[in-house]
């Protein structure tokens, strides 16, 4: 990311988010912070990332998320070459 994001205004928010305890509590709060179409786009983000990590090709990907070639193109760059959240989150979640 070229912007540098740590801030203290950041931090807070991240530590806000790290508060929230369940799936409605984070509805109950993004439904507040954000419009609809940035939790859906976030969303398709994230889910194209599975989707790359699964080593769908990005024809699949495009059916299966409605996302651009473009979008698939940034988060398969965010993926190679960013902070591996995705994968941390990845990891995570399969071992539940």
């Amino acid at each position: 990311m070229s912007k540098k994001i740590r801030t203290p205004e950041v931090d807070e928010l991240f530590s806000a988010i790290a508060s929230l305890n369940t799936v409605e509590e984070c509805y109950k709060f993004f439904g507040d912070v954000c419009t609809a179409n940035e939790v859906l786009s976030v969303a398709q983000r994230y889910q194209v990332a599975r989707l790359l990590e699964e080593k769908c090709t990005y024809q699949e990907i495009a059916e299966k998320s409605g996302a651009s070639t473009a979008t698939i193109s940034r988060v398969k760059r965010s993926m190679d070459d960013g902070n591996d959240g995705y994968r941390m989150t990845f990891d995570r979640l399969n071992k539940k």
